[in-house]
């Protein structure tokens, strides 16, 4: 029998909560966006075959393919040797800040789980996506791992007990993400954060998160949008992302309530509680951030399912 397994895209960091916040995002077209992966037993050893739309831009030899280094993780991990035969279905570009390593590791480690009948509960297999994410950024982050996992809008607890927990959302914003076409290294954009940062910029970054996370239970939208700023990262990322603060003015004149960095670019977020809006600033960024044929935009919902089974449907 086959799986086939399903992770939305999500945005890191959401603009105001640096490594310690993100959101999983569902167009409201009802189109997929996010990868599959689909599992089935072979005979003997590891076999990946590639589809979708950024299949190309990956490594061809299937070895130094996530997915396929996902397996090998899981197996080694159950003390198995079991032959599976996988398919990547790669809908999400490799460095566009949509979390696109997560969305490949989560839909096949949750797939694998799945295949060898769920021998990881919710937190264990959070815990090991974790794992096998940091393994390739040399750290471990949860911020896109965990909404494209659980779905929602997720803030990083990092407790023994518990490694994350929703948080509240507002059902009438729409997040409006843009895609320009180029891809941008984790690694450098980090490099380009200082490596300290003065007490105020501490504090305003405590003070922001922690009002968001407060304006989120209050279901105070207005609170919400005045406080969700950036203070560590797009300060020193903006510049290295070509029209990013061009357009960010051209959205605050559209009317967009805010507008920030997903991830650590090039892809940006802009948010609305105005269809039309959105609308307007979607047809803005295609035609003068997106690059045609490379890129692409959507409006956006947060998707509050996460990974799911697309098999069953």
């Amino acid at each position: 029998m086959s799986v086939t397994v399903y992770a939305p895209a999500s945005m890191g960091n959401v603009g105001v909560g640096f490594d310690l916040l993100g959101g999983a995002l569902a167009p409201i077209d009802g189109s997929l966006l996010g990868d599959r992966v689909s599992i089935k037993a072979a005979k003997a050893g590891i076999a990946l075959a590639l589809d979708g739309r950024w299949a190309d831009k990956l490594p061809q030899n299937p070895q130094e393919n996530i997915v396929f280094q996902c397996a090998e993780f899981f197996l080694q991990q159950l003390g198995r040797d079991d032959g599976v035969e996988l398919l990547l279905e790669k809908n999400l570009p490799v460095g566009s800040g949509l979390g696109s390593s997560a969305s490949s590791v989560v839909a096949a480690l949750y797939a694998l789980n799945e295949h060898f009948g769920s021998p990881y509960d919710q937190q264990a297999l959070l815990r090991l996506m974790g794992e096998f994410e940091g393994k390739i950024s040399g750290s471990i982050h949860y911020d896109n791992v965990a909404p494209c996992y659980l779905g929602g809008m997720q803030l990083m607890l990092d407790t023994p007990a518990k490694v994350c927990d929703a948080i509240p959302t507002f059902d009438e914003w729409y997040w409006v993400v843009a895609y320009p076409g180029i891809s941008l290294s984790t690694a450098k954009m980090r490099a380009l954060l200082p490596e300290q940062y003065d007490k105020s910029t501490a504090i305003d970054f405590g003070r922001y998160l922690s009002a968001f996370v407060h304006a989120s239970y209050q279901q105070d939208a207005s609170m919400a949008i005045a406080v969700l700023k950036d203070v560590l990262a797009e300060p020193y990322r903006a510049g290295a992302i070509p029209g990013y603060e061009a357009s960010r003015a051209a959205l605050s004149q559209i009317g967009m309530l805010t507008t920030g960095i997903s991830g650590s670019g090039p892809t940006l977020f802009s948010v609305t509680d105005n269809l039309e809006t959105a609308q307007k600033a979607q047809a803005w960024l295609q035609k003068n951030y997106v690059e045609a044929g490379k890129g692409f935009s959507h409006i956006c919902k947060i998707d509050t399912q996460g990974t799911r089974r697309t098999d069953l449907v």
